[in-house]
């Protein structure tokens, strides 16, 4: 693509007054903690399915589930101010 030395070098010039040098700094360095964090994330996934046991362990009935529920009804919450009472009086 970049064939031509002088065209990498107007594409960067764009770059640079497109979003200015002042923010190109900041720009990298996000970018940069972002590949780290997933680097690591991948690198962690690899060592999960690792520590992982057997599928033979996975379908055992005496080993208890680990999770949150995602389905508990929802409270509804008290009103908090004379303007909440006053709705919901008027609902």
């Amino acid at each position: 693509m970049f064939d031509n030395p002088v065209l990498l070098v107007v594409v960067l010039l764009l770059v640079v007054l497109l979003f200015g040098a002042k923010r190109l700094p900041d720009a990298a360095r996000s970018i940069g903690r972002s590949m780290r964090i997933f680097k690591s994330e991948v690198k962690e996934m690899k060592t999960d399915d690792e520590r992982r046991p057997s599928s033979a362990h996975d379908s055992d009935p005496s080993r208890p589930l680990e999770g949150r529920v995602v389905d508990e009804p929802r409270r509804e919450q008290p009103p908090t101010s004379a303007y909440d009472q006053q709705q919901r009086h008027s609902a």
